[in-house]
């Protein structure tokens, strides 16, 4: 039966019926053969198609010369209309940097790619998770950190421009802050812009005393960025710091020409935990965020690089570790990291192709089918 309704299928597709000796078996397990076959002639009247028995035709051989190219015909021309479906006829070879694809093309589009480079290999690097880019704060992370400075600076301020001293929760939720944003937007001592940079200036003078200008590597740091820097991973420096500081104690513990860009205090308008630092510093060095890992000391830093779509490893220099648990590593020195661990927080490949709702779709279709699969099984065995 199989047989003779691809046969009359053919027919239908505007071929000649065909006819041929039919083998099959009876109970017996005997084979017989039966040289007569039946097919029904087709006819397309308006919208009704007509169908009339034909009578028997007696067949000398086997099979019709013909059927296997007209059954090689009929599956090339399944097969190129379904090409036609999917793929469009007129291709545009010319190099397309725009994401505005054809939905189910391949290979599909790959945000850390970049067609205008020529190097093949180079995209592949760019491609693959051994292309990243490190950021490094500088206290607590780079060098010690000492955080009673940074709280003695602010009771000094206050007590020069006669402002009642903050109190502790205050003074822990400035940190990390420009010092223009935390006197403007959280301390409210002032809103004049003069009156900001003065204050601003002023308080880094007091800190800057405070801390006698003596800068001391943490353990584990000066090995991390050797590391780093054997591997080629381009690093930048992000810093609510004036840029004249960093340089001077860059120089001071002998670690200059390390940092491919330095981001300071004059280079952005806000600090943590809003992101613009760590997104200035990747455009600076050409990543796409989700390619950037951020070295912190804490939650703010956490916070700032999840909303920039980055990976952060928090150090544990300023808070215990159980405070830090909303980073994605948390580490006590920065030599406890490999570049293993750095290219699996870098390794983006499932995200990167698109949004992750098709594969939900797809599991909910599965689940149906399963369910179908079950009541049909179900309905046959009773």
């Amino acid at each position: 039966m199989v047989l003779v309704e691809s046969i009359a299928t053919t027919s239908l597709l505007g071929h000649r019926p065909l006819c041929g000796r039919i083998f099959f078996k009876d109970v017996s397990c005997k084979q017989k053969s039966s040289s007569n076959c039946r097919f029904s002639s087709t006819e397309f009247i308006g919208k009704r198609m007509v169908v009339s028995p034909l009578p028997s035709l007696r067949v000398g051989r086997l099979f019709n010369p013909s059927f296997k190219a007209l059954a090689m015909e009929l599956t090339k021309e399944v097969h190129a209309y379904r090409d036609e479906e999917r793929t469009p006829r007129n291709w545009n070879y010319q190099l397309d940097t725009s994401v505005d694809r054809k939905p189910g093309l391949w290979l599909p589009e790959n945000r850390a790619d970049n067609p205008s480079l020529h190097n093949p290999l180079l995209r592949q690097e760019r491609m693959g998770c051994g292309w990243l880019g490190a950021f490094f704060e500088w206290e607590g992370v780079i060098i010690e950190d000492n955080p009673q400075l940074e709280k003695q600076a602010w009771l000094a301020l206050a007590e020069e421009e006669g402002k009642s001293p903050p109190p502790a929760f205050i003074l822990r939720r400035i940190e990390g802050m420009k010092n223009e944003q935390a006197i403007s937007e959280v301390l409210c001592w002032s809103r004049d812009p003069a009156q900001l940079r003065r204050m601003a200036a002023r308080k880094e003078e007091i800190y800057q005393s405070l801390q006698g200008g003596i800068y001391r590597l943490r353990n584990g740091s000066q090995e991390f960025v050797n590391v780093l820097t054997r591997h080629k991973i381009p690093m930048a420096l992000v810093s609510t710091r004036p840029r004249k500081v960093l340089e001077t104690a860059i120089r001071a513990i002998g670690i200059e020409g390390f940092f491919s860009v330095i981001v300071a205090a004059e280079d952005v308008h806000r600090g943590k935990p809003d992101p613009e630092m760590f997104v200035y510093a990747a455009q600076l060095l050409k990543f796409i965020p989700e390619r950037c890992i951020v070295f912190g000391n804490s939650n703010q830093t956490v916070e700032a690089a999840h909303d920039a779509r980055m990976k952060c490893v928090a150090v544990a220099s300023k808070h215990p570790v159980y405070e830090l648990g909303a980073a994605d590593l948390v580490v006590n020195r920065l030599d406890e990291l490999s570049i293993v661990d750095l290219k699996n927080l870098a390794d983006i490949e499932s995200p990167e192709f698109g949004s992750e709702e098709p594969e939900l779709e797809l599991e909910m279709e599965e689940e149906e089918y399963k369910s179908s699969t079950s009541i049909a099984i179900d309905d046959i065995f009773w």
